[in-house]
């Protein structure tokens, strides 16, 4: 017991307990608001992490449209796999042209323009090449942390082939019926009509048409490899939309006759730009 004054200015005693239940009664007060502004608090937190975590994906399959610096477009497609926020690993597979870096085309003779295409002089082949390989993504940074564009980089590497097709020039040769005029002959080279093929004074008309040397390829195999700066857009969404600036290199065990030259390549270095679109499952 205590003692307190009434409103008459009376002493009287007071309970203890009393006191106490009203103190009690504020503490209990304060950790019920304090507990409430707590739960309000994370599930904010919970709400935006949910927000920036998003759907989880595990794998993605996109279009690959690169373009490289000998003038080439390398159209593909790649199969990844999501293994973490920072790795994707990825199997990719593309079809392209191989050109030798001294290639120079001419106009073909302006009176037959219209029958045949201009043409490349000295090229012996047309080298398309199958590419194949494994590689990996990784991002610098968390992409769930991230609502812009995830960056990192890509490279890859694998066992590429070599599709070898014969190219093949319109050649005038003269018309024994017919003085002054010629007959069109499409030919490829060979030591026997070098002189012809490698001839720059108007005996070459222009190249022959794009599918003549398909029933003639050969084969060469090689190995590419790739390493690329990587920028994600969306990084959340279900459509992949992804920028690759990089370099490539393409090795084959003996030199390419792209060219009737000493010149020719074994090894193929080019830098491009690779925009990739697709979907996320």
């Amino acid at each position: 017991m205590h003692w307190v004054s009434n409103s008459l200015g009376v002493p009287v005693e007071k309970p203890i307990f009393e006191t106490n239940s009203r103190t009690m009664v504020r503490i209990l007060l304060f950790f019920i608001f304090s507990a409430l502004l707590a739960r309000s608090s994370w599930s904010q937190g919970l709400t935006q992490a949910n927000e920036q975590v998003g759907i989880v994906y595990n794998r993605e399959t996109t279009f690959n449209m690169r373009l490289t610096t000998n003038r080439g477009f390398v159209p593909g497609m790649e199969f990844g796999r999501l293994r973490t926020y920072y790795k994707t690993t990825y199997f990719h597979i593309s079809l392209g042209e191989i050109k030798h870096p001294k290639e120079q085309r001419q106009s073909a003779d302006p009176i037959l323009s219209r029958s045949f295409r201009p043409y490349i002089f000295g090229k012996q082949n047309n080298v398309f090449v199958v590419r194949s390989g494994w590689g990996v993504k990784r991002y610098f940074s968390e992409k769930a942390k991230q609502k812009g564009v995830a960056v990192g980089i890509s490279y890859a590497i694998g066992p590429s082939l070599g599709l070898l097709k014969p190219y093949y020039l319109a050649i005038c040769y003269p018309d024994p019926d017919s003085p002054g005029d010629c007959r069109i002959f499409h030919e490829k080279y060979s030591a026997e009509n070098a002189n012809l093929f490698l001839d720059e004074n108007g005996r070459i008309k222009g190249a022959s048409p794009f599918t003549r040397g398909f029933g003639e390829m050969g084969f060469r195999p090689g190995a590419n490899a790739s390493i690329a700066f990587h920028m994600d857009w969306g990084a959340f969404d279900e459509f992949v939309k992804a920028l690759e600036i990089g370099a490539m290199v393409d090795v084959f065990p003996k030199k390419l006759p792209i060219l009737v030259s000493e010149e020719n390549q074994r090894v193929f270095l080019n830098f491009f730009v690779n925009l990739q679109l697709g979907k996320r499952r």
